[in-house]
């Protein structure tokens, strides 16, 4: 894709190949679990069920950074069939998604993340989480948004069920020389 930034001084052209990938994940609330999200512990007397530690906006995530870099998806590579990964630290299963997308020349320009639950409420979490993921990726926290929404008491999440995470990349293929 060739870029053109004009100016009143000169025009530039640059050839630059960036990808953009998707990624969505929901898990249902458990007992007896603590609760992860964006890769820091919530207090919550409820955790999400999963055969990971379901840290539902890492899996959004990694879908959306493998998505992108056209390596199918989080089941493809950690599958909840493997008990290897039973109750891993999904930072762990992150800096294994940031490496197979670095191993194809890709860096993450930025993210936008979206985390959907009506309990518990998120916003003061937000800078941790940003600062956690950045420190995980290799990235300046400006480039990773969070944000947290309610479905406003409306299905699964609005029951308080469960929670519900969306994420978008971009990728950009590092330039030689």
């Amino acid at each position: 894709m060739a870029v053109r930034i004009f100016s009143s001084h000169f025009l530039f052209t640059a050839k630059m190949n960036i990808k953009v990938g998707f990624g969505y994940d929901i898990h249902a609330f458990s007992p007896d679990r603590e609760l992860w999200i964006g890769g820091i512990k919530i207090d919550h007397p409820y955790g999400l069920q999963g055969h990971s530690d379901a840290d539902v906006l890492i899996h959004a995530l990694c879908d959306a950074l493998l998505g992108a870099a056209n390596l199918r998806d989080i089941g493809h590579h950690f599958p909840d069939t493997d008990p290897a990964l039973k109750n891993i630290d999904s930072k762990a299963l992150l800096k294994k998604t940031i490496a197979l997308i670095r191993a194809k020349n890709y860096e993450l320009g930025n993210a936008d993340c979206t985390v959907c639950a009506e309990t518990p409420r998120l916003h003061p979490h937000i800078p941790a989480m940003q600062q956690k993921l950045s420190e995980v990726i290799g990235v300046s926290d400006d480039s990773i948004s969070i944000k947290a929404t309610t479905s406003e008491k409306m299905g699964f999440i609005g029951r308080k069920e469960g929670i519900a995470a969306y994420a978008t990349v971009l990728i950009y293929k590092k330039q030689h020389g």
